[in-house]
């Protein structure tokens, strides 16, 4: 490989790195995403976002920064927006949880949201780009436009080129997986054209970087590489193979696991998981998002009113009370995080969470634990959707530094997790992806978590239970 600048561009924050020719971290910044309101919802401040990687690149120190040869961009896959052939916005550049669409999927019948998913792998819903392309160009000067996600936005400013990565063209909801190219019968759905979806490109096939770009940048022969959606990229980063689950943490929770051909049959439909094209080109994807993931933190800390060190020091306290044995189950409130939404198969933007079990007499400790553990509760049952057998559990973002988190997972679903050792494994996919190249996880320095054969026991008792008081919680109007 040759030194690499990564740019992920998150919900919350966007990641800068730059790596050497073997893999190796050298600088890393992070921003948080820049997002400005324009009376409808959020959507991202594009301006503010060129300025935050052109910043990066310019506080690198200048030998480094000429020793640069690739650029490689990941980001959220169902944002986006319409971009002119002279780069100029011709919409707002849409956040992937914007529901300014919705209204458009009303009118789908049973009988095409079924054609929908055995064509593009996609149950219908506004969080994917389709809904959100039909409005832009219901509301925009789209005349020569093509819709793109925010990172190749980012690639095309650089290149002057406009294009499409596979794995975000997938989340799109017009791409027919086997085809590879948009779906004239359901983009007929939403009045689109189908030329509005660029040409595909696959990471590996990189474009040269502008050469006005490169020096007013400082930079010498650089090419640009999208390497598509974040989670997908992630799955690179991890060495993820079939029979694997790769758990990507962050603001929220991915699910991803590796197929040889797709799985677009009625029954996987009714799950709402989503298929996709993995980043190499080669491999499908079945994916699941769960949007609490990494941010029920934040809520915790919010809920106990305690800074971010008393919190964690009460998550910490709460694992090893669980390691030892003195932990009472029964104790324990039924926490359904769905603070951000619910996953699959609802999938309803608005639902929020609930808490049961609460006495007099409950503590700050079990609070927490019980939100934890309702956090792999409802991870387990949208694994369980998959039908899939499962060897091992790779865990790459936050969760990677929660202890209690993950040993959570490893007993509930009694399989080993293995954690990953490294910061930026999405990046770190977004580099290999550009080069062509498989790094092994071996690479992460990761830790393997072992399920432990009597909590695996007395969690599955506690989860039997209580299953009727954790469906009812489910089933409350949002």
């Amino acid at each position: 490989m040759t030194p690499t600048i990564t740019v992920d561009i998150g919900t919350t924050s966007v990641k800068l790195c730059v790596f050497d020719g073997d893999g190796a971290l050298l600088v890393s910044r992070r921003v948080a995403t820049p997002t400005v309101g324009d009376g409808i919802g959020e959507v991202y401040d594009v301006e503010a976002l060129l300025d935050a990687v052109r910043d990066f690149v310019a506080d690198l120190d200048p030998a480094l920064r000429r020793s640069v040869q690739r650029i490689a961009l990941a980001g959220v896959g169902e944002s986006g927006g319409l971009v002119g052939p002279d780069l100029s916005l011709r919409s707002p550049m849409i956040l992937w949880h914007d529901q300014r669409g919705a209204a458009l999927l009303r009118d789908i019948t049973p009988a095409q949201r079924e054609r929908v998913y055995a064509l593009t792998g996609l149950p219908v819903n506004a969080n994917y780009a389709l809904s959100k392309v039909a409005w832009a160009l219901a509301h925009s000067d789209s005349a020569d436009a093509l819709w793109l996600n925010v990172s190749e936005f980012v690639a095309a400013h650089l290149t002057g080129r406009r294009w499409s990565e596979p794995s975000l063209a997938s989340r799109t909801m017009a791409l027919d997986l086997r085809e590879r190219r948009p779906s004239r019968e359901v983009c007929a759905l939403f009045g689109v054209d189908p030329a509005v979806f660029p040409p595909l490109r696959p990471a590996s096939h990189g474009v040269a970087m502008d050469p006005a770009v490169s020096r007013a940048w400082g930079l010498d022969e650089v090419t640009v590489h999208v390497a598509g959606h974040d989670h997908m990229v992630g799955g690179v980063g991890a060495d993820l193979q079939p029979g694997e689950m790769l758990d990507s943490t962050g603001t929220t929770e991915g699910i991803l696991t590796l197929l040889d051909e797709p799985r677009t049959d009625a029954a996987t439909a009714a799950t709402k998981i989503a298929g996709g094209l993995a980043c190499d080109g080669e491999l499908y994807t079945l994916f699941a998002s769960i949007p609490t993931g990494g941010s029920a933190f934040a809520t915790l800390r919010t809920l106990l009113a305690v800074e971010e060190a008393d919190a964690r020091a009460l998550i910490d306290q709460a694992h090893v009370t669980y390691l030892s044995g003195r932990l009472d189950l029964d104790r324990i409130p039924l926490v359904l995080p769905r603070f951000r939404g619910s996953p699959p198969p609802e999938k309803d933007a608005t639902a929020r969470g609930a808490i049961a079990g609460v006495g007099t007499d409950t503590t700050a400790l079990e609070l927490v634990f019980g939100c934890f553990l309702g956090l792999v509760r409802q991870f387990a049952d949208v694994w369980g959707l998959f039908g899939s057998e499962l060897d091992r559990v790779k865990v790459i973002g936050p969760a990677a530094s929660n202890s209690l988190w993950v040993q959570l997972k490893a007993d509930l679903l009694g399989v080993p997790v293995s954690v990953a050792g490294v910061d930026e494994v999405v990046s770190r996919g977004a580099q290999a992806l550009a080069h062509g190249v498989r790094r092994p996880w071996e690479t992460s320095l990761p830790h393997d978590v072992s399920p432990d054969a009597e909590r695996h026991r007395r969690l599955r008792q506690w989860a039997a239970a209580t299953a009727a008081r954790w469906e009812h919680l489910k089933a409350m109007p949002a």
